[in-house]
């Protein structure tokens, strides 16, 4: 392809066309579906599409397990997270230090509760128990006695402060335990697999069942403001209210299978998380392998790789994974029972709910590690992100902050109740597609901030792009970077008495125009191309009819379709040229097609070989000097519009058989076929006399036996006007044969000529 040959043609076209100049565009960014493809450290994203500063979040304890499941907290500030992979329970003071306090034997520790005297009951799994797990009390002496140790008492090392002792404090005899939940009276609630009970034990480890479902599992337990249980299963995503004395009332039957968090605020709201789709018909009494195990073997894959191997828990499960899809929901049930949903993510996974100091509702997810605030239906904030793949639980933590817990990579980390002093937002890297200039960029915000800019001639800002450039948004905001294809901001926010927030930003920029390109161009003869019509918005878009309409076979119309397309997006016109075999100029055929396809009359070709050329020019989105055209030719292509001619045709009766001889030319094609009919019968194919049809001039000469042909005037009665009709089959006159012949060309262009044998009687 040339790029510069027909220079006149952009000249002519663009003095023929309107002009729509498209030089300066805009890439702005404004919702929060823009801004989440960005990299926030220290910021959040709000529904409404305003960056402003995210609360403190700090990494306290990264543990050698692989899952963290469950998080509580005692009165002293001290955090404690259960954990699998390997299972243990870890204790984390305030200050960071961290120290092993519990390692059974089972594969998990699954649940975890902490009552007001500091002491810890937990859950283990599969084929679990749950386990008191305390620091001993020194002996008391008895009223009114003095004690004095033993030399062997003296001798004997003293428990180390922070020592704890476990002892099996209740077994449920079954193979999960899910969650577990203190009354107000320190009883202890557990939540329970494959039979869907939960059991209440006392403060001297005695259990009785209290509450049997329908259901395989019940998955999570709370209590709400009026000391009613509240329980939600898997299987048919059931949420429970559960009286003291064990009547269980259906809350609500959530759209999905599994309750995977629950959250009760000060006011009696209770907000549920769900996930899974539900089966038909499925329940969880009559089809326990419906049951996806949570969150261990039900949600988003480990970093190891392993993956769960079916829907229903097996009697001893290894490593456990995340496989749940299809989103998750978040719904809120109001203290008269009316339930509506408020939150739902198509991508992240909820496993843990929780509020912040200000009574706002937070939800940790996966596959990301995020965390969302959400305020109202359809009002939420993307809080932040860990530096692990789920958030598994949140508890209680000194100065109004919240203990997060992390699972692919098992991590312990403290949200704070203020905002950072700082934080920054990398926006995703810009395409423009081509080579250009950057410009002013244009910001909408309050508080305090700065921006900067970089760009670069590939798609990493790692790989050579030039070094950040601040943007003086006092002055005129102008782009201190090098023209290149791709470009990238930042924003820095800072605290202060007003809150720092960006709500939208805008760059200009201007892409140098490049020559549009012509990809293919391809000629069907004996085709038609049926013009659609245009809406009266289409304009001249360079996208409209990429694809031409189905072709119409017309052996009298020529057709031509082409590709082509701008990296500018701008809208190209096309001019159609031709050329003859032996000629040296091109003619123009059409100029100012706005479709990628043609067809014209056959016959304003004259017989002979052509050339198509196609010539874009984007001069409609361009002045006249900045317009550029490409083209391209197609392949070599004939036309031939005149039929070929039957010459010397004879036809004789010798020894009881027709002998037909003729001749066949055309000026332009070689003889394609050619056949013959006697007295109207059948057409029938026959050969040139050297057996091979490949020349323009052909000889026929072949023999066909009389035997079976009767004329038309020996089979029927004579018609002679105004005479007496006779059989002339009786009369003496010769039998007349009709011999018609018929040739075709290459391109089915058709002559035809006849000849008539008397025989005699």
């Amino acid at each position: 392809m040339k790029k510069s040959v027909f220079v006149f043609l952009a000249l002519a076209l663009a003095c023929a066309l309107p002009a729509f100049a498209e030089g300066t565009r805009t890439w702005r960014q404004a919702s929060f579906d823009d801004f989440e493809h960005g990299t926030a450290k220290g910021i959040a994203i709000r529904s409404d599409g305003d960056l402003v500063l995210a609360p403190s979040f700090k990494s306290v304890y990264t543990s050698p397990s692989t899952y963290i499941w469950s998080i509580a907290s005692d009165g002293e500030g001290n955090a404690y997270a259960a954990a699998g992979s390997p299972a243990r329970i870890y204790r984390i003071a305030p200050d960071g230090q961290a120290t092993v306090i519990f390692e059974p034997k089972e594969l998990q520790v699954q649940a975890l509760v902490v009552d007001t005297s500091g002491v810890l009951y937990a859950a283990t799994s599969p084929d679990g128990k749950v386990y008191k797990i305390e620091r001993p009390k020194p002996p008391q002496p008895e009223k009114g006695k003095k004690t004095k140790k033993s030399e062997e008492e003296e001798a004997a090392p003293a428990t180390p402060p922070g020592t704890f002792t476990s002892s099996v404090f209740f077994d449920p005899k079954t193979k999960y335990i899910w969650d577990l939940a203190l009354d107000a009276h320190g009883q202890l609630y557990v939540a329970t697999g494959d039979r869907g009970e939960v059991y209440r034990v006392n403060r001297n480890g005695e259990g009785t069942l209290f509450f049997k479902s329908d259901e395989a599992h019940i998955r999570v337990l709370s209590f709400d403001t009026r000391g009613n249980l509240i329980a939600g299963s898997d299987g048919s995503g059931l949420i429970y209210r559960v009286a003291p004395n064990g009547e269980a009332f259906v809350l609500y039957s959530a759209p999905k299978k599994e309750i995977t968090a629950l959250a009760i605020d000060q006011a009696g709201n209770i907000y549920a998380s769900a996930v899974g789709e539900k089966r038909s018909g499925a329940t969880g009494s009559s089809n326990s392998s419906s049951f996806t195990p949570p969150p261990q073997a039900s949600t988003p894959p480990p970093s190891s790789g392993s993956s769960a191997s079916g829907n229903a828990p097996s009697s001893t499960p290894s490593t456990p994974s995340f496989t749940v899809s299809a989103g998750s929901d978040i719904y809120k049930i109001a203290p008269d029972g009316s339930p509506k949903r408020i939150w739902n993510s198509r991508d992240d996974i909820v496993y843990a709910l929780g509020f912040d100091e200000r009574g706002h509702l937070l939800a940790g997810t996966g596959n990301k590690g995020k965390i969302f605030a959400v305020e109202g239906e359809s009002e939420y904030t993307d809080l932040l992100k860990a530096s692990a793949n789920q958030i598994t639980a949140m508890a209680k933590a000194p100065n109004g902050g919240l203990w997060v817990s992390t699972s692919n990579l098992g991590k312990v980390f403290l949200l704070g109740a203020a905002p950072d002093a700082d934080g920054t937002y990398e926006s995703d890297v810009f395409d423009a597609h081509n080579f250009s200039r950057w410009g002013r960029m244009e910001v909408r915000g309050r508080g305090a901030y700065e921006f900067y800019e970089r760009s670069g001639n590939v798609d990493n800002p790692d790989r050579n792009w030039s070094p950040w450039k601040k943007v003086e948004l006092a002055t005129n905001a102008e782009a201190d970077v090098p023209s290149a294809r791709f470009i990238q901001w930042r924003a820095v926010l800072h605290s202060g008495t007003t809150p720092a927030a960006i709500q939208s930003v805008t760059l200009n920029y201007r892409p140098s125009n490049v020559a549009p390109v012509v990809d293919d161009v391809a000629v069907q003869v004996g085709t038609r191309y049926q013009s659609t019509p245009k809406s009266s918005d289409s304009g001249t878009s360079n996208q409209r009819f990429d694809s031409p309409p189905p072709p119409i076979h017309d052996r009298d119309s020529i057709g031509v379709r082409w590709i082509a397309h701008d990296d500018n997006d701008d809208t190209l016109s096309y001019s159609i040229y031709y050329r003859g075999d032996n000629e040296t100029g091109w003619k123009l055929l059409k100029d100012k097609v706005s479709d990628k396809f043609y067809s014209w009359d056959a016959a304003l070709f004259p017989d002979g070989g052509y050339v198509i050329r196609i010539v874009a020019s984007d001069a409609p989105s361009h002045s006249p000097d900045e317009a550029l055209t490409d083209y391209a030719d197609s392949e070599r292509f004939e036309v031939d519009n005149t039929p070929p001619s039957v010459r010397d045709l004879n036809a004789t009766v010798e020894s009881g058989e027709f002998h037909i001889t003729f001749r066949a030319s055309d000026n332009y094609s070689p003889i394609k076929r050619a056949e013959y009919s006697i007295d109207a019968g059948a057409w029938q194919f026959v050969e040139p006399v050297g057996l091979i049809s490949d020349n323009r001039v052909e000889n026929y000469d072949f023999s066909v036996p009389s035997d079976g042909i009767v004329s038309v005037a020996a089979a029927e009665p004579g018609i002679a006007r105004g005479k007496k009709a006779k059989n002339l089959a009786t009369s003496q006159a010769p039998v007349e044969h009709v011999v018609v012949v018929r040739v075709y060309d290459r391109f089915d262009n058709m002559g035809s000529a006849k000849v008539i044998i008397h025989v005699p009687r």
